[in-house]
């Protein structure tokens, strides 16, 4: 990984009922999700600040992408807490797979959600 910053710098989401997904995760990370069609593809942006270059991602519906419960597994961003994240899961038709459990005190915590279209997703926060 010679003069790599970054091993990962996008993730997807794959979809099926596209408007259910963004109602979710907007509900479960408190934010809006930015939606455009990218060709044959719905696709809606998790928020990102362009100026850090950081890692990216989005949902996306069309050809191609199908939920899972198998395969990789996305990290995403649980704040400072993310005890607030899985707060919100349930309540937006979620459901806590793993609870939050420390990796350890440098990396800080997890957890594992399924999706409203069938997807284990992560969740990380220091705290």
């Amino acid at each position: 990984m010679e003069n790599l910053k970054d091993a990962i710098v996008w993730a997807e989401i794959p979809v099926l009922n596209f408007e259910r997904a963004k109602a979710f995760y907007s509900s479960i990370l408190n934010c809006e999700l930015y939606e455009q069609m990218m060709g044959s593809l719905r696709m809606g942006f998790f928020p990102m600040d362009p100026e850090s270059k950081g890692v990216g991602g989005a949902i996306v519906q069309g050809h191609g992408y199908t939920p899972s419960a198998l395969g990789t597994k996305v990290y995403l961003n649980g704040g400072k807490d993310l005890t607030k994240v899985l707060n919100r899961i349930e309540p937006a038709n979620g459901k806590i797979i793993q609870p939050k459990t420390k990796i350890t005190d440098e990396i800080g915590y997890f957890a594992i959600f399924e999706d409203t279209e069938g997807n284990h997703v992560c969740v990380h926060s220091p705290d």
